[in-house]
C-alpha cells in the first residue's frame, strides 16, 4: 500500500465544523508536506477548485497549480498529483506546465484528470460547462493533445474541442513517455474514457466490497482493450484514529452532526450534475469525498486490518483525509503505517 493524503488548501474536509486548526495558506501546506515526507508519505493530491467547495465560496483556497510548483521546489521525494479540469484550461498550455512541473520536481508530477461537476462555479470563472457525456469528450481530446504534445516533436489536432497546428514542446517531460495520468468517474462513458486513455484509476470513498467490483470491472475493460494493466488503483478516506473505539465513535458522531452551512453549496450541483453509482446522504457529504465510506475510524489496530482488507482487493493506494491535518497524520504514520506492515508479513508468513 502507498499512502498519499489530499494537501490542506480548503482549511479542512469537514462542511459541519467551522475551524478545524489548518489554515488555506501556502505556509501550512509546506510544513504538512515536508513533515509527510519524513513520515513516509508517497503522494498527495492537490484538489482544483477555484470555489471552497467545502468551508463555503466566500472562504480562502490555494490555487492548484502554482501551489505544486510552489511545493515542487521545497520537497525531494513525494509524488505530486494536482488535478486540471479540461473546462478550464488550454491543453497544449497545460502540456507546456506540465512538463515544466515535472522538471522541477525531478520527475514526480502526475495528474488527476477530473471533467468537472460544479456547474455554478464554471459560471463565475467562465468554464464551458456543458452535458455530461460532452464534458467526457472534450476530455479525451485534452488527453490526446497532452499525450501529443509531450511525445511528438511537432504535433497538429483538429478536433471538435481543441486545435492544434505544428506546435513544438521542449523539453519533453521527464518521465517517459508521459507523466501518470490517474483519473475517477463512474458513468459507463467516463470507465471507457480512462481505460483507454490513463494510466491509473482513483475511485471516492467506498466498502471492501464496493471497491473490489470497481477494481475488477475497470481491470476487464483494460484487458478487453488490449492495454497493459493499470499502473495503480487508489481512493479517497477520511480517517479517525483514536486510543479506543469508543473515542473514534464520539469523534465520528462531532463531525457528522449535519446543520446548515455555506459548505453545501455544491452538493445539488454534485448530486445532479455527475453520474453517480451511489446515493449519497447529507451525512456522507458532510465529510469530502465520500470519506466516511471506507470506514477507517477506530483503533489503530481495527483501521490496520481494514486497510489490508482492501489490500486483498487490488487497491494500492490510500489517499487519505483527517483532521487536523498535521497532528492526524502524524498519528498514523506512527501508529497504522507500521502496524500494517506488520500484520501483512504476519498472514504472508500464514
Amino acid at each position: 500500500m502507498r499512502y498519499g493524503f489530499w494537501l490542506p488548501i480548503f482549511g479542512g474536509w469537514l462542511r459541519n465544523v467551522e475551524d478545524e486548526q489548518m489554515p488555506p495558506t501556502f505556509d501550512y501546506a509546506k510544513k504538512v508536506i515536508q513533515a509527510a515526507e519524513q513520515w513516509g508519505y508517497d503522494t498527495t493530491l492537490i484538489a482544483e477548485l477555484y470555489l471552497n467547495d467545502i468551508k463555503g465560496t466566500k472562504a480562502d483556497s490555494l490555487e492548484a497549480w502554482s501551489t505544486a510548483a510552489a511545493l515542487a521546489a521545497v520537497t525531494e521525494k513525494i509524488e505530486i498529483m494536482v488535478a486540471v479540469r479540461p473546462i478550464y484550461h488550454n491543453p497544449a498550455v497545460t502540456a507546456k506546465m506540465a512538463a515544466n512541473i515535472d522538471h522541477i520536481s525531478n520527475g514526480r508530477f502526475t495528474l488527476n484528470i477530473v471533467s468537472g461537476w460544479w456547474q455554478e462555479e464554471a459560471i463565475q470563472y467562465n468554464g464551458e460547462f456543458t452535458a455530461h457525456e460532452d464534458r467526457y469528450n472534450r476530455t479525451g481530446e485534452f488527453l490526446d493533445v497532452l499525450k501529443g504534445m509531450w511525445t511528438e516533436e511537432s504535433f497538429s489536432y483538429d478536433g471538435k474541442f481543441y486545435h492544434v497546428q505544428n506546435a513544438q514542446l521542449s523539453p519533453k517531460p521527464v518521465q517517459k513517455p508521459n507523466p501518470i495520468l490517474y483519473a475517477g468517474g463512474e458513468s459507463n462513458h467516463g470507465k471507457a474514457l480512462i481505460s483507454e486513455n490513463c494510466d491509473a484509476y482513483v475511485m471516492h470513498g467506498g466498502t471492501v466490497e464496493e471497491i473490489g467490483e470497481k477494481i475488477n470491472d475497470m481491470k476487464s475493460r483494460r484487458d478487453k482493450l488490449g492495454r497493459e494493466p493499470f499502473k495503480s488503483f487508489g481512493m479517497a478516506a477520511y480517517v479517525i484514529c483514536r486510543d479506543t473505539e469508543e473515542e473514534a465513535l464520539a469523534e465520528l458522531e462531532r463531525i457528522t452532526d449535519v446543520k446548515e452551512s455555506d459548505g453545501y453549496a455544491g452538493m445539488k450541483d454534485f448530486t445532479t450534475k455527475s453520474e453517480l453509482e451511489k446515493k449519497i446522504s447529507l451525512q456522507d457529504y458532510s465529510v469530502s469525498n465520500r470519506g466516511l465510506r471506507p470506514n477507517l475510524i477506530g483503533t489503530p489496530d481495527q483501521i490496520a486490518k481494514r486497510i489490508l482488507e482492501y489490500e486483498e482487493q487490488g487497491l494500492d493506494l490510500l489517499l487519505l483525509q483527517c483532521s487536523p491535518q498535521y497532528e492526524e497524520m502524524e498519528r498514523f504514520s506512527k501508529q497504522v503505517m507500521p502496524l500494517v506492515e506488520k500484520y501483512r508479513k504476519q498472514y504472508q508468513q500464514n
